[in-house]
């Protein structure tokens, strides 16, 4: 396989075939937390994309030098410094959603997606396929958040990123924890569906991950 059809491959499993979300199964609480709208979702997912995406590239640029025995500790450091950085940005300019998700910006911090890939892909790869890991699982994780808000925005409040559309009584538990769960098991069922349809299976996640 050439270098530009395995970066491809990777780019495209972050999205899909190892969704962090869908199909990995990773940081599940805190994408239910933030999506009863689509608004919050976005945001959240741009903030997990540049986190997650920086620091891989850190992580990639400084392999070599980091002792294997405080590996863990060092990527933890490194994504809480990009935390850092994404948590200022986002107080400074979208007050309003950071009141509501400002304690959530910081769990990035735990988030098992990132230091999986930390320490699973970026402390054993070279920049550039570090770096299109990190952005193809961010835009998974965004693309997954987003989904899950305009499902259960739409169904729990009749809106989308606040514009009210359903003329009928919304479904009130969709916003509420119960509803996001709910959601997201419908959503991994009918990506399982598409998946072994269309594709044989052969997007299923490693689990390894």
């Amino acid at each position: 396989m050439s270098n530009n059809t395995s970066l491809g491959t990777l780019f495209k499993n972050g999205i899909f075939g190892e969704n962090p979300v869908f199909r990995l199964a990773l940081s599940l609480c805190p994408a239910v937390a933030v999506t009863s709208g689509v608004k919050n979702g976005f945001l959240m997912g741009i903030a997990v994309l540049f986190v997650m995406t920086m620091t891989n590239v850190t992580v990639s640029l400084l392999r070599n030098f980091i002792n294997p025995k405080v590996r863990i500790p060092s990527y933890v450091f490194i994504t809480a410094t990009w935390v850092t950085v994404i948590d200022q940005v986002m107080s400074a300019y979208q007050r309003d959603v950071y009141k509501q998700m400002g304690l959530y910006i910081m769990l990035i911090v735990a988030f098992a997606i990132i230091l999986s890939r930390a320490e699973m892909f970026a402390s054993k790869n070279k920049l550039l396929p570090s770096f299109v890991d990190g952005v193809g699982m961010g835009l998974g994780f965004t693309l997954a958040l987003m989904l899950l808000g305009v499902f259960r925005e739409f169904l729990g409040k009749g809106s989308l990123w606040g514009a009210h559309i359903l003329p009928v009584k919304p479904l009130l538990i969709m916003i509420m924890p119960t509803g996001g769960f709910f959601a997201m098991g419908l959503m991994m069922g009918w990506l399982n569906w598409i998946d072994r349809r269309f594709f044989g299976g052969a997007g299923a996640s490693s689990g390894g991950h």
